[in-house]
Order: C-alpha cells, then structure tokens, then sequence
C-alpha cells in the first residue's frame, strides 16, 4: 500500500520540488520518489526523521487528492479551529483609534492599555480578542510607524 505511481510529468514536478519547496513540500517530494523508486516506507522515515505512520499518512494523502494541482496534494488539510492570529481583523481597527482620546470613543480610561484596547474591540467591534493579541498589534503598529510605512 506504500507504493507510489507516478507519470514522468509528476515525477519532474516532485524532483522540483524536493530540490526547491519549502521544508515541509520538500520532505514529502522527497518521500513520494523514494517510495516510487520502491524504498520502504521504514527507510523512507528513517531518511527523513519522521514516523512510519507520517509517511503513510502522506502517500494516503497524496493518493486521495488525485484531482489536486501537486502543491495542494502535498500540502496539510485544513484544520479545524481558531486561526492562529486576527491580525488582519484587529490591526487597522486599533490603527484607527489609537491616537484618539480612549474617553472620545466610549471608553472610561483616559489611556490606552492592552486591556482597554480589549474592552474596546469586544464592545465596539464584538471582538474576542487576547490580550497577547492586542500586545503583538500594538508592537507591529510601533513598528511600521517607526519604518514609515
């Protein structure tokens, strides 16, 4: 069940991508040829530092997404889940009104402070957001401040 069939276009492709890709499409490129060329999956993960069962799960993965352009054939399914960040979500909201007085746009402190910025978001935005969060927001805007953007 570990053998691979590949074309000579998939082989080309993988042989790309397990000179070029990312770390992660690299290792799985990687695994797909050996296993095409009949090494064992037990080899296979030997070489790359991973388990048997990664490299099962890989090539079940690769076999199941047969429709799939290649990278998305290797690449992780979807998780389930918070997103790792509300980066995109949070940034432009704080942006608008951290200069402004915290009192100007309904809030009962006189400063900003990651806590306030948190009331804030929750209230005005129905945003649950942490406090690392705003904290990590709040440095990348000092940051491009400083930068000029």
């Amino acid at each position: 069940m570990s053998a691979i069939l590949l074309n000579d276009r998939m082989r080309s492709e993988l042989v790309h991508l397990a000179d070029a890709a990312r770390r992660r499409e690299r290792s799985r490129a990687k695994a797909l040829l050996w296993l095409a060329e009949g090494v064992s999956v037990s080899e296979v993960a030997y070489r790359l530092e991973v388990s048997r069962q990664t490299v099962y799960n890989w090539s079940e993965r690769f076999r199941h997404r047969a429709r799939l352009d290649l990278r998305s054939r290797l690449g992780d399914a979807p998780r389930s889940g918070r997103p790792r960040t509300v980066r995109g979500v949070i940034d432009p909201l704080i942006a608008a009104v951290i200069d402004k007085d915290p009192r100007d746009v309904g809030c009962d402190a006189s400063a900003w402070s990651g806590t306030t910025l948190m009331r804030y978001l929750a209230e005005a935005h129905d945003l649950a957001v942490s406090r690392k969060s705003v904290c990590l927001a709040l440095q990348r805007l000092r940051s491009r401040r400083r930068s000029g953007d």
